[in-house]
């Protein structure tokens, strides 16, 4: 069986039995024709996956720099992917507005070509052997893609806020959290299957999604539209925040002040920083543990992508369906259960660094902050931003995402050992690694605390 074949075969298998259970489930009956579900699935399906290659085009640098050795250190990498990730934060400030302005069909088609433009830029340069200011050019070209993947996640909230009722989002978080593990599995594994296949040719890990996105900006073109209107069937009413209002939207700046004035959508905003910083230290690093320490070969850093993705999808229909089964859609207490999860997993990390158990306990804790994730960014940025003003609500939740995934490059490049010294080669030099995420665990769950009762409230029709 070909690898690439083996290692999707569980997660195809994860995913009808996931679908199998949920098709089982009582369906929360809200009127919907099965005309209009089946338009839905082929609404979000190539949207969903265009924001799923997204992840592709991004997390490929992290391929590509243990493919590149000494061109690129950990000091390097680090520098790059904090320069990229607090451009994708403070791009929110003008994406998400344009993304409400213009719509989420518009903006996933700039994310799809800006992004294949930029790989395919960051390729040419290792192509033609341009690598003598490495690190300035790739800061660059880098913070360039995160632009335009800044407008991925606004663009699937923004379209979906207006085909999904806020009683049955807890399932589309889960959608989302399933979106976001393809993607990941898609930039680790596939990613490093074409470094493997081509080891000479480093670019390809570029190319090659620069190619995908294309292709499936050509499909959202053709499939993928903002509102059900748009395809023959009614709008629906939602649920969400701006259910009632009418007449023309609001200006930017009154938009800005109800989000900021807004306690609920702060506190979500916060509690997403602190996920932004695990996420990272957890996926960015774990490679990179692994290559310097000599496990590599090891299964779970073998088939990292593979693992990720199937904890992803785990920790995203679990928090989707005890959310609106369990809690009654609320999205906070399925927040504290994960963080809690996080918690205790970072502090195991600290007894487990040099032990087998250490691969383990961070694809656990990966599926409690994917599910995390993936109910607030995807789910309760629609909840309490409403579908008038879902872009700017979760451009400012993700933006607060990547601000925290910058901080956690800052730190993580300056308190953990330093390329080719002895400390580097060895799980003992990595000490820091889990302790730095203590903190950030801990705001999180009594930040998510304060969110156990929260649910959008619905403005007065005008």
């Amino acid at each position: 069986m070909p690898e690439w074949l083996s290692k999707l075969l569980p997660i195809v298998i994860l995913l009808i039995a996931i679908a199998f259970v949920l098709a089982r489930l009582p369906r929360i009956e809200l009127g919907y024709t099965d005309a209009y579900r089946k338009r839905r699935i082929l609404n979000w399906l190539p949207l969903g996956l265009t924001y799923a290659f997204l992840y592709m085009g991004r997390y490929n640098l992290t391929v590509a720099k243990n493919a590149l050795g000494t061109l690129m250190t950990k000091q390097d990498f680090a520098d790059i992917f904090a320069t990229g990730t607090i451009v994708y934060g403070v791009s929110f400030v003008l994406n998400g507005p344009l993304t409400d302005r213009w719509g989420g069909r518009r903006t996933i088609l700039i994310a799809a070509l800006g992004s294949a433009a930029c790989n395919v830029a960051m390729g040419w340069v290792l192509a033609t052997g341009r690598t003598s200011h490495l690190v300035d050019v790739y800061s660059v070209l880098y913070a360039a893609n995160m632009y335009f993947q800044s407008f991925g996640a606004v663009s699937i909230v923004k379209v979906n806020a207006h085909w999904f009722h806020v009683r049955e989002r807890g399932v589309f978080g889960g959608i989302f959290g399933i979106l976001i593990s393809l993607g990941i599995y898609f930039a680790f594994d596939w990613g490093g299957m074409i470094v493997k296949q081509w080891p000479q040719n480093v670019e390809y890990v570029f190319f090659i999604p620069a190619a995908i996105l294309v292709l499936f900006a050509a499909l959202d073109f053709r499939w993928v539209f903002d509102l059900p209107s748009e395809t023959g069937h009614p709008d629906v009413e939602v649920g969400d925040a701006s259910s009632g209002e009418t007449g023309p939207p609001p200006k930017l700046a009154q938009v800005a002040a109800r989000m900021f004035s807004n306690p609920v959508i702060v506190t979500i905003a916060l509690i997403e920083f602190c996920s932004g910083y695990l996420r990272q230290t957890i996926m960015q690093w774990y490679p990179i543990f692994a290559k310097q320490t000599g496990i590599n070969a090891h299964f779970v850093p073998a088939n990292w992508g593979m693992l990720l993705c199937v904890a992803g999808i785990l920790g995203g229909v679990f928090a989707g369906t005890i959310s609106d089964r369990l809690f009654q859609s609320r999205r906070g207490p399925v927040a504290v259960v994960l963080y809690a999860m996080m918690l205790a997993g970072a502090g195991a990390m600290i007894l487990a660094l040099e032990t087998p158990l250490l691969g383990w306990l961070v694809v656990t804790m990966s599926l409690a902050i994917i599910g995390v994730h993936g109910m607030l960014s995807g789910t309760a940025s629609m909840d309490f931003g409403g579908k008038r003003n879902a872009g700017v609500a979760v451009g400012i939740i993700d933006g607060f995402v990547y601000l925290g995934t910058g901080l956690q490059a800052i730190v993580l490049g300056r308190v953990l050992p330093k390329d080719g010294t002895p400390e580097a080669a060895q799980a003992s030099g990595w000490h820091w690694w889990p302790i730095v995420m203590i903190p950030a665990a801990i705001v999180g769950l009594a930040l998510s605390m304060r969110l156990w009762h929260a649910r959008p409230k619905h403005p007065v029709a005008r």
